[in-house]
């Protein structure tokens, strides 16, 4: 079976921390789970194309096995 891949998006505010908590009490032990704190940026800067990647308009944002889940999608600002 594969790995379940879990990336979460945040920008390490308070309401993204217990978000961050508890997706990562909820990871299955083989999940492979990757915090992305925006507000530090990776240094190879592909944090910042995944949320391009995945169209993330709002944090925090779950993506699982490269889908943005129906929760975290369709949010942020509007024109």
């Amino acid at each position: 079976m594969a790995k379940r891949k879990i990336e979460v998006f945040t920008a390490g505010c308070p309401v993204c921390e217990p978000v961050v908590e508890m997706v990562t009490a909820m990871a299955c032990e083989s999940c492979d789970l990757t915090v992305y704190n925006l507000t530090e940026q990776c240094d190879t800067k592909e944090c910042i194309s995944k949320v391009k990647e995945y169209n993330i308009t709002s944090l925090p944002a779950i993506v699982v096995n490269g889908e943005l889940l129906s929760c975290c999608s369709g949010k942020g600002v509007n024109n």
